[in-house]
């Protein structure tokens, strides 16, 4: 039980964290700062966080 637990603690961190760094790459686009480190470096995690649900999602874990 305390496995999934840990899963589930760490589905919500990642939707989460996701969601603000979402936010944080709206505002760095709206300023025209694309090519910047940081959004950058925000969109590496955006498409990792999209791969790993993605893999939720193969394996019935996510919806």
């Amino acid at each position: 039980m305390e496995r999934l637990q840990a899963f589930e603690e760490m589905l919500k961190d990642i939707l989460a964290q996701s969601e603000r760094e979402k936010i944080v790459m709206d505002d760095l686009k709206a300023q025209g700062k694309e090519k910047t480190a940081t959004y950058r470096q925000y969109m590496g995690n955006r498409l990792m966080y999209s791969r790993l649900l993605d893999l939720y999602r193969k394996y019935g874990l996510l919806e």
